[in-house]
């Protein structure tokens, strides 16, 4: 398994996140997961966030270690809706994409074993378009 990559979250994402994890039920399979990232994560100011990194509300492409090429939107739960391509935060693809950077890979479980994805481009980027209290 390759190293964990360095990871940024804004302290806005930071904060909500926090707050989503205290009202997630003890047992939740992801919610450990996402907390150990929100803790090795550099927090930044939302409008010193790189361009590059996938925040809450991003629209990225990766590709998953079989190869196939997905665009996602990394979203909150209410706004899940995997036919439109929005991925739960609380999904384990979801948490393991939030805060990496393009060009970076990360080995993660799956409910199936574990999977490699890499960030290949940043379609749409909150904070790169002015919206920082999203």
């Amino acid at each position: 398994m390759s190293p964990t990559p360095a990871i940024t979250i804004s302290s806005l994402d930071y904060d909500r996140l926090a707050a989503l994890l205290e009202s997630c039920e003890h047992d939740h399979p992801v919610a450990s997961r996402l907390e150990a990232e929100l803790e090795r994560a550099d927090v930044v100011e939302p409008q010193a966030m790189p361009a590059s990194v996938v925040t809450m509300n991003t629209s990225v492409r990766i590709r998953l270690g079989d190869g196939q090429e997905k665009l996602l939107t990394l979203v909150y739960p209410k706004d899940a809706d995997s036919e439109q391509g929005r991925i739960s935060v609380l999904a384990p693809i979801g948490a393991a994409l939030l805060g990496l950077s393009v060009g970076q890979s990360m080995q993660w479980p799956t409910p199936s074993g574990h999977t490699e994805l890499s960030v290949l481009e940043i379609t749409y980027q909150p904070e790169a378009a002015g919206e920082f209290h999203r």
